[in-house]
């Protein structure tokens, strides 16, 4: 595990990629604070671009050894910026991850639980930024993200190869 030391504000910068929606994956993500960088990056061997965007996101936050930082992640995934920002988040948890109208389980809730228990232990504000726009640390991680999909001998991710089974639509059973 990889802990990133700080005593000022941090800024992470993340990004995930995947060859292939599902296929090999990986994140990528760069941790600024004063003078210090830290670069993390991981691949797996069948994922989705998803659970990259936000594992690196929880990957970045529980980098941070000392509880109650603050934190600043700057992503190109709406969707995660926008679980936060637009507080769906907090209509997510009292439903279990589910969608009430829909009455389905929201996609990867095993990573959504892990990234709302290591949000709650910081001061934790999300930015949005355009992927692949110019902006140096997204680039960087971009790049961390795509080498760590291609690399040899992938770890599972054991969540999305249990569950998944292969297909988009497994995780939501047929309606009666």
């Amino acid at each position: 595990k990889y802990v990133f030391l700080c005593k000022m504000d941090v800024e992470i910068y993340t990004d995930g990629a995947c060859s292939g929606n599902p296929g090999p994956g990986g994140y990528g993500i760069v941790l600024l604070s004063s003078n210090k960088r830290k670069e993390l990056s991981a691949g797996f061997r069948k994922t989705t671009n998803n659970r990259m965007e936000l594992l690196a996101v929880i990957v970045g936050l529980e980098a941070l050894k000392k509880e109650k930082t603050k934190a600043t992640i700057y992503s190109d995934s709406k969707y995660i910026v926008d679980a936060f920002n637009k507080n769906w988040i907090e209509k997510w948890i009292p439903s279990s991850f589910m969608f009430k109208a829909a009455k389905k389980p929201l996609q990867n809730p095993d990573l959504w639980r892990r990234l709302y228990s290591v949000y709650k232990k910081h001061h934790v504000s999300f930015i949005w930024i355009r992927g692949h726009d110019g902006n140096v640390e997204n680039e960087r991680c971009d790049e961390l993200a795509v080498a760590a999909c291609i690399g040899k001998d992938l770890d599972p991710d054991s969540w999305y190869e249990e569950h998944k089974l292969g297909s988009p639509d497994s995780l939501f059973p047929a309606e009666s």
